[in-house]
């Protein structure tokens, strides 16, 4: 008998499963490859997932931290305005309460001035030394005003200006030239550092 012959006399005796076995291992090793290539597959997913997750958390961490430091920089600087606004609201009390001081430290010679001019009228009959006496003592309390920011307003042949004076009479102008403008001062009125504190009252022609 040939050899073909008994080949295939064996092949017709083989077991059906014995002659698939080799494509069966071929299909299971095929499917253990797409297992690995999915497990794979998940473990990369599973990663990156936990990558993504340590990123949020890291991000998380760094904007906590921002918070708590802006939190810390914001109690700092509201206790260092809450000190600057004590400390301001007590130097304005002082300044109030001691504000004139030195206006009034600058007035004190010329009260002494007075003090003297009063004992000097109890015994002297001299009216013109008197009066000279006033007058210095006039002028040098005008002097120490205007040292303190004190002006007077001028009215003497000036033009009436609503913002410098007080109308409290309006009479005929004498002449043509002379309306509009003042004629006498009733009351001088003055200006502290360019602001008027009192207006002058005048009698204006018109």
């Amino acid at each position: 008998m040939s050899k073909n012959k008994k080949n295939k006399k064996f092949n017709k005796n083989m077991n059906p499963t014995e002659k698939n076995q080799p494509q069966d291992e071929e299909v299971l090793k095929n499917q253990e490859a797409a297992e690995a290539a999915i497990d794979e597959e998940t473990q990369k997913e599973a990663t990156e997932e936990l990558n993504a997750e340590e990123k949020v958390n890291q991000v998380l961490a760094e904007a906590q931290k921002t918070i708590e430091e802006l939190h810390d920089k914001y109690l700092r600087l509201s206790a260092e305005f809450d000190n600057y606004r004590k400390r301001t609201m007590k130097e304005k009390a002082e300044l109030i309460k001691n504000g004139g001081e030195k206006a009034i430290t600058a007035i004190l010679p010329i009260l002494d001035d007075l003090e003297r001019a009063v004992k000097t009228s109890e015994t002297s009959d001299d009216v013109k030394a008197m009066r000279e006496g006033i007058e210095l003592i006039y002028n040098k309390f005008l002097k120490v005003l205007n040292q303190e920011g004190l002006q007077k307003i001028e009215t003497d042949g000036e033009n009436f200006d609503t913002d410098y004076h007080e109308a409290i009479a309006l009479v005929p102008a004498p002449s043509e030239e002379k309306k509009g403008k003042i004629l006498d001062c009733v009351q001088t009125g003055y200006k502290l550092n360019d602001k008027v504190i009192r207006h002058a009252k005048v009698v204006v022609a018109q």
